[in-house]
């Protein structure tokens, strides 16, 4: 009789005979499951037998259109059988242990979840239940849970929390039933409220059970329950138990235990379940002082250190580090205020704002630290990547600007023309006529004119007298190319000249001409890869440095640099300080020197002293006033003339500009970089390669200052706040320090060990943060010996000091011997996060903040020689009254140059103001009228002094537009230009980084600028104001900027659109109607400029840049074309300089490859059809929808890719994820896409 029905079970195909059964189970839910318990039992164990046979038979139950999972759950839900029960749980296992996660899913959609629960509360209420039952429950329960996001709500509500928590305490040497049970707990101890009512139940002492005492058996459940045990260590209530309990100095041991034990390092998923409860634990505050207390920091320190040398061990080392980076006690800066060391009292005190709380601190107020910073708890530490960019965090588009009208220029002026009129005068060219001007002799005229103020002479009256160029590597004789001259042996002071390459085709002699950025002669349109021609007087052309093949480059670059590297200094030099060159005997080289006494003495200011012996005397002297050397009164000191390269710089005229700029500490020094010079190097500098753990070694050394304290010094050796003697002498092995000189910044240093120092920075004056300018000078070295500086009261939370840039230093010696340059240099370069806290009064009412460190290491090269560091090539105001007194004497009859004093500022320093165009071929009515009506160009740079590339790059644009070549002629006869190069004097001469004396930043004060408090801003603004009265706004206002979180040069635009496309806010076709010109500049500029980049470029505008003179332009005096140009501190990841620091040679490039952009701008704006204009922009611009997918916006995360090691910032992190795994977890972002990475560097604590 069963013979037909086995065929035809036979004939059905083998993978419908699952679908089959689960039918009969169907037909029998309901009263008929509970009446036929033996046939449901049969059903169950037939589609469990083929779903563990057959894995069609699985993927048919869980196939999309089966309703397999429902009826299992049904079938599970009524029945009261346990062996049926046990077999679905089978069928439920065997299912879900495939399908990668969607199986769980589905699982968990038809709520499954509930049903699980349901059964093991009710199996929980028979007097003995089944351990079977209860093990499959929770393994199935284990597998389901992560999946499941309401799983630790279900838990508790059902009641299944304390089911689990008995049966665990019942089954405690139970250990195949305890390991599921421990899966479970791990999952429901994510949940934060689960966590503290499972710590209610005694839950957290179970677990200290469960893993004490060391043992090596089972170690996969000492595994799972180390996890549960560091889920439920995240609530601070069950870290609070943990501490009361007394486990701290258990887990401490036992780590030590499975260290010393687990010599094969099999079991490192164990000993960093350790670390993580250790770590959750250290997470409040009484868990540090009990890790202190059980000398946790040594016992990991040492761990650690044995750990170093296994690379597969990192993830323990650096899981140990974060915690005792976490409980090193927060030190105090060794500061009596935060405050800066110099007092400006301001003649009005704003209402409100910070300087307002300054101001109204009460006298003797600890502001270093608070007075319960002693760690404070770091939840409420909430320290992110980003912090300047912290409230972007809850939404990307928090900052951009929603209002329409907003976005729109505004139409009415916002001041009468009568309070504008005074600025007429600042306007001459605009109503000059000309008349008595005679033109024609102009013409004829030498090509450099006198100026009134300096003595200087026409190039026909310069020097001819022969010169040979010394080579380090002469060539023979008949191979080189000597240049003769004919004439006189005067060098007429002031008349600098340098050598220029002879033309690649010709040996014939070439006369030396200045190499000059004006002389570059660009011969296409179409790409990057234009030719540079340079001509020279003979008229042959030569190759530009900037696009020369390597070869020629370097062979042109060794002449230039030779001539300075061959100047040797004379120690008994005979000679009359005014000859500027001495000719040697036929071989040898000749030495260029200048001689001065030593020390000298003019009207009070006093330059840095080169001695030549033991017996020099660096640094500042305390105990002297400090005239005369050992060597005897008035000695003479030869140096360099680096005039000789650099057309503009004069070391006697440099002093005679620092006599009359008026600084607040009253500077009586010269610094050395300053008064030789800077010669831009010839080889080429590449951003540092990163050493893997560079990182994770200092701050090991900074902990061992806690483990070891009695190998630190701790010795104070230079010291601002005792103003009468900051340099303290020792006369033993510490290195001497100073800063008190123009641009100058450092206000403390420690010697901490023998080679190693804490250096503090000054704030801004009027302010009690803003530290990341520096500009030092070290002596007393020992050569050859590495030493150790560390920066520690950094505020940023990230540097392109972890991404290749390092710092800059200049040796005298160096220079003394031919090469005065800045040079980037040290080794083991990182930034982190240190133990030194950040007030609450710095941190704008943050509590628990820390101060960053920036390391580096160094050695020196040379015996008593005097060493400069400085965060970025320093550029000072008399550095800029300098290069404009000698600019000048470069006036040409052709080129109308104005020079005015737009105001003074608060500390008394004159704010220049340029006015260059050219002059009118004659004064015709045409000519004037033409001359006249030339549309004007407003530039502006240095509003923060510590962003020195700006003025830098704003000499490569004074260069070129004061040069002799056709393409500066044609600008300066396109445009009128009026600059302001430099509008924060102040702050750049006081040492500060951003602010001025007012201790506001002045790039957030052109909405509204006080007269007296912000008088650059003020008249810089008036000035626009006047222009917008009289509708002559300016074509293009560029304020040149510096960058310190990103790479390459770009620029930062207005857009209505752009902004709008970054947001949700609805807007009608004629809200975004908006000329596409606004983009035209900076594409022309990466077509052209090697270190600019377009896709860094942002058009957006936020509500928190609304201040800023960019923005302000754009909307009050409605110019479209208003930027801000960003220039990077480090350098370059794209184009022709990618993987290079930029040096002061691409600044100045880029600041006359923006004059020749401006000439292009001028081509297509010229052009009458406006049609035909908007058509040629757009091509040069791509089409339109290429813009709309080049979505820009300002960035949160770094656009750098990751480093080998991870780096960790956040030593208070409570997320898991922030802590890395393994080498590729947890690193810096991997390389985003650029055009999502954008952060207007004009944010409050920006760059």
């Amino acid at each position: 009789m069963n013979r037909p029905k086995m065929a035809t079970e036979k004939g059905v195909p083998s993978n419908s005979r699952v679908l089959m059964l689960l039918g009969q189970l169907e037909r029998m839910n309901g009263e008929a499951m509970v009446r036929d318990v033996e046939m449901a039992r049969q059903i169950t164990t037939k589609i469990l037998h083929l779903i563990q046979t057959q894995e069609k038979s699985g993927k048919e139950v869980m196939s999309k259109g089966s309703s397999g999972m429902e009826v299992i759950l049904s079938s599970l839900e009524n029945t009261s059988d346990v062996q049926t029960t046990l077999n679905i749980l089978y069928i439920l296992s065997e299912l879900l242990t495939v399908g990668r996660g969607r199986r769980v899913g589905v699982f968990v959609s038809k709520g499954g979840t509930g049903i699980l629960f349901q059964i093991l509360i009710t199996a929980n209420k028979e007097l003995s239940p089944s351990e079977e039952l209860m093990l499959q429950l929770h393994s199935l329960l284990a597998k389901v849970g992560s999946k499941d996001r309401k799983f630790g709500v279900k838990a508790r509500l059902s009641g299944a929390l304390n089911v689990t928590i008995n049966l665990m305490k019942q089954n405690l040497q139970n250990n195949k039933l305890l390991l599921p049970c421990l899966q479970v707990l791990r999952v429901y101890s994510s949940n934060s409220v689960n966590a503290i009512s499972l710590g209610k139940n005694g839950v957290v002492e179970l677990m200290f059970k469960v893993v004490t005492p060391y043992s090596k058996k089972n170690t996969s459940l000492l595994k799972v329950a180390l996890d549960a045990l560091g889920a439920l260590l995240k609530s601070r209530t069950n870290a609070r138990r943990a501490v009361d309990g007394g486990h701290v100095p258990v887990l401490l041991a036992l780590y030590l235990d499975w260290h010393r034990n687990d010599t094969r390092h099999r079991h490192m998923l164990i000993r960093k379940g350790l670390l993580v409860c250790l770590r959750n634990i250290t997470n409040i505050k009484l868990g540090r002082k009990a890790f202190i207390e059980a000398d946790g920091m040594r016992i990991l320190y040492n761990s650690s250190t044995e750990c170093l040398p296994v690379r597969t061990l990192d993830p323990l080392v650096n899981t140990s580090s974060l915690i005792m980076r976490k409980c090193f006690p927060k030190n105090r800066l060794p500061l009596p205020t935060i405050k800066s060391a110099f007092h400006y009292q301001l003649p009005h005190v704003p209402a409100a704002g910070p300087v307002a709380q300054l101001y109204s601190q009460p006298p003797g107020v600890d502001d270093v630290v608070d007075e319960s910073d002693d760690n404070e708890e770091t939840e409420a530490d909430t320290d992110t990547e980003n912090e300047e960019d912290e409230k972007d965090h809850h939404s990307a588009n928090d900052d951009i600007e929603t209002d329409i009208n907003k976005l729109h220029p505004k139409k009415s002026p916002t001041r009468p023309f009568e309070e504008l009129r005074v600025y007429e005068r600042f306007f001459l060219e605009l109503s000059e006529d000309f008349q008595g001007y005679n033109f024609e002799c102009s013409k004829s005229a030498s090509t450099t004119s006198s100026s009134a103020s300096f003595s200087s002479s026409s190039a026909s009256t310069r020097s001819t007298r022969p010169i040979i160029v010394p080579t380090a590597q002469a060539l023979s004789p008949k191979h080189m190319a000597v240049p003769s001259f004919q004439g006189d042996c005067n060098f007429v002071k002031g008349q600098h000249t340098q050598p220029s390459p002879p033309a690649p085709t010709t040996t014939l002699p070439v006369p030396l001409t200045p190499l000059e950025l004006d002389t570059i002669h660009l011969t296409t349109d179409q790409d990057k890869k234009e030719e540079a021609h340079i001509p020279t007087p003979d008229g042959h052309t030569t190759m530009s440095s900037f696009t020369r093949s390597p070869s020629q480059g370097q062979m042109i670059e060794q002449e230039l640099a030779r001539a300075l590297e061959c100047v040797s200094l004379e120690e008994e030099g005979a000679l009359n300080a005014d000859e500027g060159l001495k000719v040697k005997q036929e071989g040898s080289p000749v030495s260029a020197t200048r001689h001065i006494q030593s020390p000298l003495l003019l009207g009070g200011i006093t330059t840095r002293r080169v001695g030549g012996g033991g017996g020099s005397n660096w640094g500042s002297d305390c105990g002297s006033e400090g005239a005369e050397d050992e060597g005897g009164e008035g000695e003479v000191l030869e140096v360099p003339d680096t005039a000789l390269l650099l057309p503009l710089h004069d070391p006697d005229l440099y002093v005679e500009m620092v006599k009359g700029t008026h600084s607040v500490p009253l500077y009586a020094e010269v610094a050395y970089p300053d008064y030789f010079g800077h010669v831009a190097p010839t080889f080429r500098e590449t951003h540092m390669e990163r050493v893997y753990g560079v990182q994770r070694s200092k701050i090991f050394q900074d902990i061992e200052r806690l483990i070891h304290p009695n190998d630190i010094l701790d010795k104070v050796v230079y010291d601002l706040d005792i103003p009468s003697c900051p340099v303290i002498e020792d006369h033993g092995e510490s290195l001497k320090f100073n800063s008190q000189f123009e641009s100058g910044n450092l206000r403390k240093a420690v010697q901490v060990r023998k080679y190693e120092y804490d250096l503090v920075l000054n704030s801004d004056i009027n302010s009690n943060h803003y530290h990341q300018w520096f500009y030092f000078e070290v002596s007393g070295m020992r050569v050859g010996t590495t030493y150790r500086f560390n920066i520690i009261n950094s505020e940023k939370s990230n540097s392109q000091f972890n991404y290749g840039m390092q710092v800059l230093m200049y040796s005298v010696q160096e220079a003394i011997s031919g090469r005065p340059r800045w040079v980037r240099t040290g080794t083991d370069i990182c930034y982190y996060k240190n133990h030194f806290a950040r007030s609450s009064i710095a941190a704008g009412g943050q509590k628990g903040k820390s101060y960053y460190t920036l390391t580096f290491s160094t050695s020196f090269s040379h015996k008593d020689d005097v060493c400069y560091f400085a965060y970025h090539y320093p550029y000072t105001y008399s550095t800029l009254k300098m290069h404009l007194s000698k600019l000048e004497a470069l006036r040409t009859p052709q080129i109308y140059l104005r020079q005015d004093v737009l105001c003074e500022t608060l500390g008394g320093n004159s704010c220049p103001l340029l006015t260059i165009t050219a002059m009118p071929e004659s004064n015709s009515n045409d000519h004037i009228c033409q001359f006249r009506n030339r549309p004007l160009i407003f530039l502006s740079a240095r509003v923060h002094p510590g962003e020195t590339n700006a003025s830098w790059v704003m000499k490569g644009t004074l260069e070129f537009l004061m040069g002799t070549s056709p393409l500066a002629a044609s600008l300066r006869e396109a445009y009128i230009f009026k600059i302001v190069p430099m509008l924060n004097p102040d702050g750049v001469v006081n040492g500060n980084h951003r602010c001025s004396l007012s201790g506001e930043d002045l790039n957030r004060q052109w909405q509204n600028p006080n007269p007296e408090l912000h008088p650059t801003i003020y008249h810089t603004k008036s000035l626009l104001q006047y222009l917008a009265h009289i509708q002559r706004a300016p074509l293009v206002f560029c304020d040149y900027h510096g960058h310190s979180r990103k790479k390459n040069v770009f620029m930062y635009g207005c857009s209505v659109k752009e902004t709008v496309w970054q947001t949700n806010i609805s807007a009608t076709s004629s809200d975004l109607q908006e000329d596409l010109g606004y983009r035209a500049l900076p594409k022309i500029l990466s077509q052209i400029a090697p270190a600019f980049s377009m896709a860094s470029c942002s058009f957006v505008v936020e509500r928190s840049k609304e201040s800023t003179a960019r923005v302000v332009v754009w909307r009050e005096i409605g110019v479209q074309r208003s930027y801000t140009m960003e220039s990077t501190l480090c350098g370059c990841d794209q184009g022709k300089y990618k993987g290079l620091q930029i040096g002061t040679r691409e600044l100045e490039e880029m600041g006359a490859q923006f004059c020749v952009a401006l000439l292009r701008l001028k081509r297509l704006t010229g052009l009458r059809n406006h049609q035909h204009l908007l058509d040629l922009e757009s091509d040069i611009i791509g089409t339109q929808s290429k813009v709309v997918s080049c979505s820009t916006t300002y960035v949160m995360d770094e656009d750098e890719p990751s480093f080998l090691e991870a780096i960790d910032y956040s030593a208070e992190s409570n997320d898991e994820d922030a802590e890395p795994e393994n080498e590729h977890v947890g690193q810096v972002h991997e390389n985003p896409d650029p055009l999502d990475q954008l952060s207007d560097s004009e944010t409050n604590h920006r760059d």
